[in-house]
């Protein structure tokens, strides 16, 4: 089992971690929540409808990382639109982000902290490197995580398509973006292991 996610009976997922393996999650679960940035509880006033009913921001992040995780919802996929078109995007995006990234924020600052939290108690426990054991919906918040710190790496790497992935693959060992590269592909083997324990 060691590196891959295999699926504990009764539902939920179980993987072993050594101390390094805890130590690099954990790591990049937190710099994930301090790009994402805290929740509109923290600096709202007292008054929780008016936090339900706040608006979220109209324009995309600058950070492309952010921007990444957090995409206009209406672009258009097959190249450059004319003026007006573009226009009419923008406004659209502009909308549905100020009335859905507020909560789209909170969910990926949940399941960045379910990580940090599940890795915490079994560092707690005093086991060290160890077998962390996920119920269902734990799973699903990890599977929530682990899919933005791939999006927030690839972001980094400028990786856009699939063939830029095997161009990194071929980087040599002196590549200062050789420890990003190999934290980004076994990542991806969590998250496809991880995907397959939730299949039913």
């Amino acid at each position: 089992m060691p590196g891959t996610f295999e699926p504990l009976p009764g539902g939920g997922a179980a993987v072993a971690l050594d101390d390094v393996e805890i130590s690099i999650i954990r790591s990049l679960a937190v710099q994930l929540l301090e790009l994402i940035g805290p929740g509109p509880a923290e600096d709202a006033p007292d008054d929780p409808l008016a936090e339900l009913f706040a608006d979220g921001p109209s324009e995309p992040p600058s950070d492309p990382v952010l921007k990444r995780l957090f995409p206009d919802a209406y672009s258009d996929p097959e190249g450059t639109p004319q003026a007006k078109e573009a226009e009419e995007q923008r406004a659209y995006s502009s909308e549905f982000r100020r009335y859905t990234e507020n909560d789209l924020r909170t969910g990926k600052r949940e399941n960045a902290l379910a990580v940090v939290r599940s890795l915490d108690a079994l560092n707690s426990a005093g086991e060290g490197g160890a077998v962390l054991k996920l119920s269902t919906g734990e799973s699903q918040q990890w599977l929530g995580a682990l899919n933005d710190l791939r999006l927030a790496i690839g972001s980094r790497l400028d990786i856009t398509a699939e063939e830029d992935t095997d161009l990194l693959y071929r980087l040599p060992d002196e590549d200062p973006r050789k420890p990003m590269v190999m934290a980004y592909l076994w990542l991806g083997g969590l998250q496809e292991t991880l995907v397959a324990t939730l299949m039913p």
